[in-house]
């Protein structure tokens, strides 16, 4: 990677294009770095304000959804599980515990899952599979 603070032979500043990991942790863009990826929880913004990058053209899918379900719900599961052998508390306490820590558990997941797949779908310059007529 590039230092940041370099310059080029031309004296231009070079910029180096964050980490994907840092896309999903701190909603950063993936071309410039500004922390401008994310317009809600788990929403993207249309587009970056600090570069201009139209992040609607970008489409990660409904896969994070469904193997973060997968793996937070066993994961929770497990969870109840074991408290309910050992401790034996109400129903009331379940619900007060599991529901509040899967919704959190789900939209920090998602959040960093789509923002992950973003940041390496921009720096793979991947696209949707498309057929050239001949």
């Amino acid at each position: 990677m590039t230092d940041p603070t370099a310059e080029s032979e031309r004296g231009a500043v070079l910029v180096s294009a964050p980490r994907p990991i840092d896309s999903g942790l701190k909603g950063v863009c993936p071309r410039c770095g500004a922390p401008t990826l994310f317009a809600g929880p788990i929403r993207f913004a249309d587009r970056c304000r600090a570069c201009g990058l139209d992040f609607s053209t970008f489409n990660v899918g409904d896969g994070p959804a469904a193997f973060l379900t997968l793996i937070l719900g066993t994961i929770v599961v497990i969870l109840a599980i074991t408290v309910e052998l050992t401790l034996h508390p109400p129903l009331w306490l379940h619900m007060l515990i599991w529901i509040p820590v899967t919704l959190v558990g789900v939209v920090a997941s998602l959040r960093l899952a789509k923002g992950w797949l973003i940041a390496l779908e921009y720096r793979n310059a991947a696209r949707e599979g498309r057929i050239e007529p001949r």
